[in-house]
């Protein structure tokens, strides 16, 4: 049976949430990284690199580990969560 309450989040509601306040870590190689960061200077391929991003998905740091960018989200009083 289906719940005919249940709402649907639209993108714009989704990408608001958090309100500036919250962040993710994520993994990536250095390829993916230049579609986020595209100021990223030449970087060798396939390098590991950690990318702090808000709850919108909007880049906010990209480190070679990932300690570093956890210390700029706790500078930044940016609450972690994590995604799977």
């Amino acid at each position: 049976m289906e719940n005919s309450s249940r709402q649907i989040m639209t993108a714009e509601t989704f990408a608001g949430l958090g309100g500036g306040k919250v962040a993710y870590v994520r993994s990536l190689k250095s390829d993916q990284a230049k579609s986020l960061f595209p100021g990223l200077p030449p970087v060798a391929p396939d390098l590991q690199l950690w990318a702090l991003l808000g709850a919108d998905g909007t880049p906010i740091m990209l480190a070679d580990n990932r300690d570093a960018v956890v210390m700029n989200a706790h500078e930044h009083d940016l609450e972690m969560v994590s995604i799977h």
